[in-house]
């Protein structure tokens, strides 16, 4: 499960870098602003997962606050490629919306299955059992 994570992780980073290098190559100051945002939110929760800060900071329940920042930025880069698809004066605008448009299908793939493995009140052992059968 972890490794899967890991690459699903790296996947849309991967897809937000191209979306991001796109939209720097074709001037447009607000794809860019709003693409670089989303990029280093992401990467800052994945800095935090890596060095456990989830851990000690457990005042938030962050596998919640990982689902809803797929989904939010999912509906916010599906907006934002439809923008720039259909206003592109540039090749680049073109192609970093259809790399928008990559991301959003993966940030929807991956808040469903964040959401999936979601256990709310079930303690970690009895959530672990269910699914192993």
């Amino acid at each position: 499960m972890i490794f899967l994570l890991v690459w699903s992780v790296l996947l849309f980073q991967g897809t937000l870098l191209v979306a991001l290098i796109c939209f720097c190559v074709a001037p447009a100051p607000k794809y860019i602003t709003a693409t670089l945002l989303e990029f280093l939110i992401t990467s800052l929760l994945l800095l935090l997962y890596m060095l456990k800060l989830n851990k000690r900071l457990t005042f938030f329940f962050w596998p919640l606050v990982d689902v809803f920042n797929s989904t939010f930025a999912a509906v916010y880069f599906i907006i934002l490629s439809l923008l720039a698809v259909t206003t592109y004066t540039v090749t680049g605008t073109l192609v970093g919306g259809i790399a928008g448009f990559l991301t959003a299908g993966l940030l929807c793939v991956d808040s469903f299955t964040l959401f999936k493995n979601i256990t709310f009140n079930k303690p970690r052992s009895e959530a672990q059992n269910e699914d192993k059968q």
